[in-house]
């Protein structure tokens, strides 16, 4: 079988599987998980050998017309380099074990059979966006996967939070695409072509007539799909989804579009130094701003969504230098880890009994109930801080390497000032990272909380996924730094002396602070006991997460929880902590800017429609029914009436006529 066809099948098997699922979720419960399940190891094994065929060599290129447009055409198009070949596999492997986690984590949930489809739909969605050659059908996988995340986040519906969330996910996301898809349409104008070879074949030729102009405008749906400054605020919120679907989301699929998209039409951006600064800014105020929101949340679950927005920050980062390489190679790294860190949550939480939103401040006595979650959360946290040999710090490493090239003129067509502004957000959130980690180590697994009912042990298939995941949390990073300049167009991703001792120095400095403020708010709080946490009914943890949903104790979005008095974060940012806690008000800054004037706008337009324009149609047929009762009135049916009338009108028209003549 050639590559083309099993490049083909790839996304093609987890589509099949979510029809399949959506088919016989009813009559044939039974075939339910074997069909989420498959079809995505399928996947996964082919796009290994995909990968394996490709090899880092020339990219494999394959197209067909789909139909005559009359213009510029839209192709059936393949386009499998280094990149795209990898990603696919982390989309596949990521995709594979959250569907072997759900089967145990939502084995009682009456709409698992959707569910599950839906997340097939989910990576067949994404695997499409990393192997297709034309934008056309890029923008299929792009658009199908809002609509995912909308159901997914929205699985709970019962609860207020979740339809909420869903609903905020899907517009925030859909304010980025629209100017994206303007964007598309003037590249393809430009190009002559929706094929990604021909317009980098433009790029290089100096085809492009309004580079900067179409950069921003795809920045704009970058932002929105990748959760990036400004548009990032709908992630958080999407906490409101059973834990598997923000693995997914986090790891592997839609947030992880948006920087593959930039990555594989990295030429168009480079075209224009503005675009490059603006995403270089776009990237520092994300790292930095998403790394103290993370110090101040109490949700274990909404530290993590903070956290991927940072993360992905250093991968914008890292584009706004040049290097696609590196950021490429820090999604990969942190698909793996990331995707640990929220199945490990999902465990946690179970196992707490508090709430979905997982208060870490209600947290007791974890570590020996959830030994399979402690370590691997363990090596995932050393990860995402970025401390060496996990795999966090050589793909960190590479960003920060790229961004002092950058900033002292090694790298060719990037400004200076981009690679400085990434340089110094990126140690900065390296600082943060490493506070915000070690917090949430601290409080999740040494808090001060009441112990919660024990649920028992989790099902075998999560604690396995848990462990499987940890392998590439650990070792992923000390072998790819090696091989992967082959795939990553001979880019060297070896660490480099200077940022590796400023990125390690400070992520030190960031957990020890962390640990010596909890030690001393511990001993501060020692006389001040937390209160009772309520105990949730023993059952599965899916259902216990929608049972917390529904308690509202706390509500997604709220400032926290009441207040850990040990918490560490309240200490180390001081005044801050109130405005970081509720994502710096940017939600209400949005609905005083945008929400409240459409609201107002929408209430004049109900009123004028109401009181003007519907009062001239009831006028309209008002006059007529008063004209007909008139009439209606007149027909009596009495001839005397009648003879009478008519004498009355000869009478008037002969004095008319008289005294017309007579004033004649």
């Amino acid at each position: 079988m050639t590559t083309t066809t099993l490049a083909v099948l790839v996304p093609l098997l987890p589509f099949l599987g979510a029809a399949a699922g959506l088919l016989l979720g009813r009559t044939a419960p039974g075939f339910v998980r074997p069909l989420a399940v498959l079809p995505s190891l399928a996947a996964l094994a082919l796009a290994a050998i995909v990968a394996v065929r490709q090899g880092g060599d020339a990219a494999i290129d394959s197209a067909t017309e789909l139909t005559p447009t009359g213009s510029v055409p839209v192709e059936l198009a393949l386009h499998i380099d280094g990149f795209a070949a990898l990603v696919a596999v982390l989309v596949a492997f990521v995709a594979t074990c959250v569907q072997i986690y759900s089967t145990g984590y939502l084995r009682d949930d009456p709409r698992y059979p959707s569910y599950a489809a839906l997340v097939s739909l989910f990576t067949s969605a994404m695997l499409l966006v990393v192997y297709s050659g034309d934008l056309i059908v890029l923008l299929v996988g792009w658009e199908v996967m809002g609509i995912c995340s909308y159901f997914l986040v929205g699985h709970y519906w019962e609860t207020p939070e979740a339809r909420a969330a869903s609903i905020k996910a899907f517009l925030v996301t859909k304010l980025g695409d629209v100017p994206f898809l303007i964007g598309l349409f003037a590249l393809a104008t430009d190009a002559e072509s929706f094929r990604i070879t021909k317009i980098l074949s433009t790029v290089t030729s100096g085809g492009l007539h309004h580079p900067t102009l179409i950069a921003l405008l795809l920045l704009a749906g970058v932002a929105g799909k990748s959760a990036q400054f400004p548009l990032h605020t709908w992630l958080p919120d999407a906490m409101a989804g059973p834990t598997p679907v923000s693995a997914l989301i986090h790891a592997a699929t839609m947030v992880a579009a948006g920087v593959y998209f930039v990555a594989r039409l990295l030429p168009v951006f480079e075209a224009s130094s503005a675009a490059m600064v603006v995403l270089a800014v776009m990237a520092a105020v994300t790292m930095a701003g998403s790394g103290l929101a993370a110090l101040a949340q109490d949700d274990i679950k909404r530290v993590l969504a903070y956290s991927t927005i940072g993360q992905l920050g250093y991968m914008t980062g890292a584009l706004a230098v040049g290097d696609r390489g590196a950021a490429v190679f820090h999604l990969l790294s942190h698909g793996a880890f990331k995707a640990l860190l929220f199945l490990a949550a999902g465990v946690i939480i179970h196992a707490s009994g508090t709430n979905s939103l997982a208060a870490m401040s209600r947290m007791g006595n974890l570590r020996a109930r959830v030994p399979d979650a402690f370590w691997t959360m363990t090596v995932a946290l050393l990860a995402l801080a970025a401390i060496p040999p996990f795999s966090g710090f050589f793909s960190k490493e590479s960003v920060l390497g790229a961004a002092e090239h950058a900033a002292t003129g090694d790298t060719a067509h990037i400004p200076s000032a981009a690679g400085w502004i990434v340089l110094a957000a990126g140690l900065l959130a390296a600082l943060l990272t490493a506070a915000y980690a070690t917090r949430l180590w601290l409080l999740a697994f040494h808090g001060r909380g009441v112990e919660a009912p024990d649920h028992g042990r989790q099902p075998v298939a999560m604690n396995a996924v848990l462990w499987v995941l940890a392998v590439p949390s650990l070792a992923l990073g000390g072998l790819a730094y090696r091989v992967l300049p082959g795939w990553f167009d001979g880019h060297d991703l070896t660490p480099t002396l200077t940022t590796s001792v400023l990125g390690t120095g400070v992520a030190l400095v960031g957990g020890i602070v962390t640990y010596g403020a909890w030690r001393q708010t511990t001993a501060l709080a020692a006389r001040a006991p937390l209160g009772a946490v309520a105990a949730h009914p023993e059952g599965d943890a899916g259902l216990v997460e929608a049972e917390a949903i529904a308690s509202h104790t706390p509500a997604y979005g709220d400032v926290a929880s009441a207040a850990d008095p040990a918490d560490p974060g309240r200490l180390l940012l001081g005044p801050l902590h109130r405005h970081a806690a509720t994502g710096f008000h940017l939600d209400a800054v949005y609905a005083a800017l945008f929400v409240r004037p459409v609201m107002a706008a929408a209430s004049l337009v109900r009123f004028l429609d109401r009181e003007v324009v519907d009062t001239y149609v009831r006028g309209a047929g008002t006059l007529p029914r008063l004209l007909g009762a008139a009439v209606r009135r007149a027909q009596t049916g009495n001839m005397q009436t009648y003879v009478s009338a008519l004498l009355a009108g000869t009478v008037v028209l002969t004095v008319a006529v008289l005294l017309v003549a007579t004033g004649a």
